[in-house]
């Protein structure tokens, strides 16, 4: 590895090198090529930094080819972000469906969801958290919306917990924040050689949700 090379890793805003979509998803051929090409760069250089150009360059594409399927370097963006937040919200919703009625159990079911989502696809996460500033309005709004069900979904169970009196939260929405906040920070740092696989971050982090909302452990 050239000093270049070396000091461009050490600077790396995210630990992972994997590119991974969504398999269920994703498109296949020349568009998911394009996507994948599109999500590597934008991880190691930003949107700003990339240029259709080089995405045809990491893709093995021609620019006809990228414009056939996507009118501009916005609607890649758009499309990879907005596969990260359908993957994400339908783990949150099956999470939610399979737990108990217990809203400790549903906490603990959506934390686990979210944090293995972004272990699963740290770097899809990172782009999809760290570009969404790229959009235009009209071209965000309905990831916005979807983000929005999201988010819904861990309140819903904040606010049923409470209600229950098995919840002692002071603030929901910063409660909401601190819970989501610490998942998304995950996909920055983990990859599998830490040695914990993304079910086992995913339960520590259940545990440090539930101390959030004021439940402590079983003795």
């Amino acid at each position: 590895m050239t000093k270049a090379a070396a000091s461009r890793e050490n600077h790396r805003r995210i630990a992972t090198v994997e590119t991974a979509l969504p398999p269920g998803v994703t498109p296949k051929g020349a568009r998911g090529r394009i996507l994948s090409a599109a999500l590597r760069l934008f991880a190691d250089r930003g949107y700003g930094g990339t240029s259709v150009r080089d995405i045809c360059s990491e893709a093995k594409a021609q620019a006809t080819t990228l414009y056939a399927h996507y009118p501009s370097k916005e609607h890649v963006l758009a499309e990879i972000i907005q596969l990260a937040h359908d993957d994400h919200y339908r783990r949150l919703r099956d999470a939610l469906m399979t737990a108990q009625p217990d809203p400790r159990e549903q906490l603990s079911a959506l934390v686990r969801a979210h944090v293995v989502s972004h272990c699963d696809y740290s770097m899809l996460a990172v782009v999809a958290t760290a570009e969404l500033h790229a959009l235009s309005e009209a071209m965000a709004a309905p990831i916005l919306a979807l983000r929005a069900q999201s988010e819904r979904l861990l309140v819903d169970v904040i606010e049923r917990g409470i209600q229950q009196g098995v919840f002692d939260v002071p603030d929901t929405y910063l409660a909401l924040r601190a819970i989501g906040g610490m998942g998304l920070r995950v996909s920055y740092w983990y990859t599998p050689d830490l040695g914990r696989t993304p079910e086992q971050v995913g339960e520590v982090f259940a545990e440090y949700a539930r101390r959030i909302v004021g439940v402590m452990p079983a003795h």
